[in-house]
């Protein structure tokens, strides 16, 4: 087993520690040389796209556009190991569930679709045709399509997704909760009415170019190594870098670019943030309208700040702004934030000094109560001296995985707007239902409420990615029918519907040989820009099927003789799908010829040239008054003298969503574990503990419903006092279905209130 240590990590992020890290990777899956070769085809113009993130890349010819965590990912996939038939036959489900999510998705690729069979409490294989005839008896049995749940994962392809809205729309429903709803919903419900798109408007030249760049709630080190090259070489040309996080991440202080022989030679590394500032969880935005507040201050003082054209000709709401920025209390926005005025206005002084600036946001943002006002707010910032439309400027909401942004732009969506509707009604000869679905908490809601019947899972592993495990679970339970289409073993296959079903699908970096031919699909990244993907390895086992031949045979089988759509014929040659893509997305117009330039192309991005599609034509300033009414405020009035923390989630270095790859966090000092707790030093001697001791973690909620999380190690770090993080999805169960963004429903994994109590029985 592997040791259990704390220790402080002094090395930049990347480097050396990533090249070692990425040969273990490959060497624990028994592909080194397999898994060597397989990189060196990753985002190429005939090779696959990266399988994790959603970081666009530079030049997408170039020989060695991947990062560590793309590495690990491709490592997963392109695994040794098999987990088939014989795996399944030796353990019971409920065995499987005793297992650690690392276990589950370490015993290799699936090979087989198998069905659950109760009387035995073991998955068996079962036939292709006759999976797709299960699941068509379950849909059409039921008296009403919304009954039925359809998720999608970020990992989807722009063509398996596209066949998976037009089935699912065309058998009944709206009922699409996927990935979006978990991350950068807010994103997109922010952005829209106010430029008029939910995308961000940036690209990587902006990057060239800005003299300013702005991360907030991020954590590129770890999340989007990748995109640490970019924010290095604008270090080194003299743009300022501003970071705002809770914690001090190895990823926004220093780099050593592991493609750079004189960096990796000498030792060397390169600073990348020049300003770091440690606000509280949730305090960004108080510091935003702060900085806002400076410069209308700063503009009322006579000195030059705002710009008034773009003010005039593209915007509506700035006079309201403005008075509310005047009227805002200082100590407020101070108390708010966790920063100092002085530390405010600094910040605010450098995207006042600068021509042209970038404003990044993860899910440090999203994850909120309140972040889609918050998100709002970042745009005003921008807005106020025209950073919207121009060279080197604009916004960059930093997506997930590596299609999310993609799976929304073909349809993936349970409000679908209008026009999505009608065009498909035009093109296919069926009326799209019109009710809004589902997203991922309301589905959650309906399953366990019994209004939910069957859920359908296009990827993913909903049951470890969602918030408030144990209601989330037993709505999962209550199903009639769960069905999973997945390349590896997970949580969400051991906790089952009374009937369960796993559909193992060919990965990313697997050739795809249909009718037709070698076939390619397509994927969106983070900047809008459209590529294609051709896997170059032998599929893990000649059972496995395409996830769009999977969506088209269950629509085939379901549908049957009432849908005009030529299912079957579509996944003969993926260029049909394609065709059909372009028939309802004018973005798309000579979709298969455009495929042919070397990287793809971009789709139109209104906003990034000043057309904003919005009521009044114009970009819009939205005003919101500082939140004083979270969760963890509503918690400290309720408990009086008890400590109220806020909590929020985060990945380990060795992570990517809820995929496991190890149990170290290199950049955080923490080895061979997962269940810690980090947490201000002062704040464990006000509680009576001390460094490394065990404690149990209770959520502070109204709903008279116990949420904890148990056993979780003390570890000294530097966060701001009253202020945790933990790991996901250990924590998952410590959210409430009922704490989301406003106007998003995202779950508030970012800001949960939480008491800390010893944990009694010590460590095991």
């Amino acid at each position: 087993m592997q040791e259990q240590k704390i220790e402080f990590y002094q090395g930049p992020a990347g480097g050396w520690g990533a090249l070692r890290s990425v040969t273990r990777a490959l060497r624990a899956q028994s592909i080194a040389l397999k898994g060597a070769r397989t990189l060196l085809s990753a985002n190429q113009p005939d090779g696959f796209d990266c399988p994790g993130c959603a970081w666009p890349d530079r030049n997408h010819a170039s020989t060695f556009e991947f990062c560590e965590n793309g590495a690990k990912a491709v490592a997963a996939e392109a695994t040794a190991r098999r987990a088939g038939p014989e795996l399944f036959a030796q353990h019971t489900v409920r065995q499987l569930a005793e297992q650690s999510d690392f276990w589950l998705e370490d015993q290799g690729r699936l090979t087989h679709p198998m069905a659950y069979d109760a009387a035995s409490d073991k998955y068996v294989p079962i036939g292709w045709d006759d999976a797709f005839a299960l699941i068509a008896r379950h849909l059409q049995a039921l008296p009403d399509p919304n009954q039925a749940i359809f998720y999608t994962s970020g990992r989807a392809s722009n063509e398996a997704a596209f066949l998976y809205q037009l089935f699912v729309r065309e058998y009944g429903t709206n009922n699409f909760p996927d990935c979006s709803n978990m991350c950068h919903e807010p994103s997109g419900s922010g952005m829209r009415p106010q430029i008029g798109v939910g995308k961000g408007t940036v690209t990587l030249e902006d990057f060239e170019h800005a003299d300013a760049i702005f991360i907030f709630g991020q954590n590129p080190g770890t999340n989007h190594p990748r995109m640490l090259g970019e924010l290095r070489a604008a270090h080194r040309r003299g743009a300022k870098i501003v970071s705002f996080n809770p914690l001090r991440e190895r990823g926004l202080e220093r780099f050593a670019d592991p493609q750079d022989k004189l960096e990796m030679a000498t030792l060397g590394s390169t600073p990348i943030s020049t300003h770091y500032f440690q606000l509280r969880v949730g305090g960004d935005f108080a510091l935003v309208k702060g900085m806002m507040k400076h410069l209308v201050e700063c503009e009322d003082a006579g000195q030059a700040t705002l710009d008034h054209a773009f003010i005039a000709e593209h915007s509506v709401g700035f006079e309201a702004l403005a008075a509310d920025l005047r009227a805002e209390s200082w100590a407020l926005l101070v108390r708010e934030s966790g920063l100092s005025e002085a530390q405010i206005r600094a910040a605010a002084e450098v995207y006042r000094q600068a021509k042209r600036a970038i404003v990044c946001w993860g899910m440090g943002i999203t994850q909120h109560v309140d972040s889609v006002a918050t998100i709002q707010m970042l745009v005003n910032l921008l807005m106020l001296r025209g950073n919207i439309g121009r060279p080197g400027a604009g916004a960059c909401p930093v997506r997930g995985h590596s299609n999310v942004q993609g799976d929304r732009t073909m349809g993936i969506w349970e409000k679908p707007p209008a026009e999505l509707l009608d065009r498909l009604r035009d093109v296919f000869g069926f009326e799209p239902p019109r009710q809004p679905g589902w997203d991922t908490v309301e589905s959650i809601r309906a399953m366990r409420d019994g209004r939910g019947k069957v859920f359908f899972a296009l990827g993913g592993n909903f049951a470890a990615a969602t918030p408030d495990t144990h209601e989330t679970w037993k709505a999962l339970r209550r199903c009639d029918l769960t069905v999973h289409v997945t390349t590896k073993l997970n949580r969400s296959h051991v906790v089952h519907g009374r009937e369960a079903l796993i559909l193992p699908c060919l990965g990313r970096t697997e050739v795809d040989r249909q009718a037709g031919g070698l076939q390619g699909v397509t994927v969106e990244d983070s900047m809008s820009m459209v590529h294609m993907s051709v896997g170059i390895n032998a599929p893990a086992s000649e059972h496995l099927l395409s996830e769009p031949a999977i969506v088209a045979r269950l629509a085939a089988a379901t549908l049957g003789a009432r849908s005009r759509t030529p299912w079957l014929a579509l996944i003969e040659d993926y260029g049909r799908i394609r065709d059909r893509i372009e028939a309802v997305f004018d973005d798309f117009k000579d979709f298969n010829r455009r495929l042919a330039v070397p990287g793809g192309f971009r789709l139109p991005n209104p906003a990034a040239r000043r057309d904003w599609a919005t009521p009044s034509g114009k970009a819009v300033f939205f005003t919101h008054a500082v939140p004083q009414d979270t969760p963890s405020h509503r918690a400290r009035a309720r408990r009086g003298d008890t400590v109220v923390f806020t909590l929020l989630s985060t990945r380990s270095h060795d992570q990517y969503n809820t995929t496991i790859y190890g149990h170290d966090d290199r950049y955080r000092g923490v080895f061979g574990q997962r269940r810690v707790v980090f947490i201000h030093a002062e704040d464990i001697r006000a509680l009576g503990l001390k460094d490394g001791d065990w404690v149990d973690i209770h959520t502070v909620w109204d709903d008279g419903q116990e949420r904890r999380a148990d056993r979780f190690k003390l570890v000294a770090y530097d966060i701001p006092r009253g202020n945790l993080a933990a790991y996901y999805p250990e924590t998952n169960p410590l959210v409430p279905l009922e704490s989301v963004a406003r106007d998003a429903g995202t779950p508030a994994s970012k800001s949960i209130p939480v008491v800390l109590l010893p944990h009694a029985a010590g460590p095991l």
